[in-house]
C-alpha cells in the first residue's frame, strides 16, 4: 500500500464516525444538568425559605407592638389591639415587597409569608419558579423587670 492510499482509508474511517453521539452521553449530560439545577435552585429555594421565615417573624414582631395602652395603664393587662396589629404587620410586609396573611388576636400575631423564587437551571426542565412559605408568631411581653449587670 502506498502512503497516499493509507491516508485516504484513514480519513474515510474517521468520516464514518464523525458527528455521532451515543444515547448514553446524551442521557448522562441531561442528568448532570438536572442534578446541577437541583443543587443550584434547591440552594436558592432554601435561602428564600430562610428569608421568608425572617420576614414573617419580623412582621409578627411589628404587629406585636400594637399594645392596648389604655388596658395596660388601667390594670396592667397586656393585650393587643388586633386590627392595629394586623395593620402594622401588613405595613411591614409592604416595605419588604412580600405577600402574606396576618392573623391577630388579643394575645398573638401570626404571619405567613409566601415567596416566589425564580429558578436558574431548572427552567430547562420547565420549572420557572419555586414557591416557598414561612411563618412567624409573636406576642407582647412585659419589659425588663430588673436591670442587667
Amino acid at each position: 500500500m502506498s502512503q497516499e492510499s493509507r491516508s485516504v482509508s484513514f480519513v474515510g474511517g474517521l468520516a464514518d464516525d464523525h458527528g455521532q453521539i451515543t444515547v448514553f452521553v446524551v442521557v448522562i449530560t441531561a442528568l448532570v444538568v438536572l442534578f446541577a439545577g437541583l443543587a443550584v435552585d434547591g440552594g436558592l429555594a432554601l435561602a428564600a425559605k430562610i428569608r421568608a421565615l425572617g420576614e414573617a417573624q419580623e412582621a409578627a414582631r411589628a404587629g406585636a407592638q400594637a399594645i392596648d395602652i389604655d388596658a395596660y395603664r388601667a390594670d396592667g393587662t397586656l393585650r393587643l389591639q388586633p386590627d392595629q396589629a394586623r395593620a402594622l404587620a401588613y405595613r411591614y410586609l409592604a416595605t419588604t415587597g412580600d405577600t402574606g396573611t396576618v392573623t391577630a388576636t388579643e394575645r398573638t400575631v401570626t404571619v405567613a409569608v409566601t415567596v416566589q423564587q425564580p429558578t436558574q437551571l431548572l427552567q430547562v426542565a420547565g420549572v420557572d419558579t419555586l414557591t416557598v412559605t414561612g411563618s412567624g408568631t409573636a406576642r407582647p411581653r412585659h419589659g425588663v423587670g430588673t436591670p442587667e449587670r
